[in-house]
C-alpha cells in the first residue's frame, strides 16, 4: 500500500507534514485553502478511508492514520476561536 504524505499550513503559518497509509487521501484533499471545519471534515474522511483500505487488505485498521487524525484535531483546537480560520493544503504527494 503506497504511503502518501500531505503538507498542511495552519493559520499561523506553521507547516506540518502529515501521513496517510494510502493514496486515497488524494480523492479528499487537494492543494488549496479550506475553512478549518471543512479541512477537518475532509481530513477525517480521508484518513478514515485510508485506514479502511488497510483493514480491507490486512484485516486491521491503521493506527497511524488514527494517530495522524488525532494530531490534526489537537492542533486545530488552538485555531477554533479564530473566525474564518483557514488551513492550506500545500501539497499531497
Amino acid at each position: 500500500m503506497p504511503v502518501t504524505h500531505f503538507v498542511v499550513r495552519w493559520p499561523d503559518g506553521t507547516e506540518e507534514r502529515c501521513y496517510s497509509p494510502s493514496t486515497i487521501v488524494r480523492e479528499y484533499l487537494k492543494p488549496g485553502a479550506y475553512a478549518l471545519d471543512d479541512f477537518l471534515a475532509c481530513a477525517h474522511a480521508a484518513l478514515d478511508a485510508a485506514s479502511g483500505r488497510v483493514r480491507e487488505k490486512f484485516g486491521y485498521a491503521c493506527s497511524s492514520a488514527l494517530d495522524q487524525w488525532q494530531a490534526l484535531e489537537r492542533t486545530a483546537t488552538q485555531y477554533r476561536s479564530q473566525p474564518a480560520a483557514q488551513v492550506t493544503v500545500v501539497s499531497v504527494d
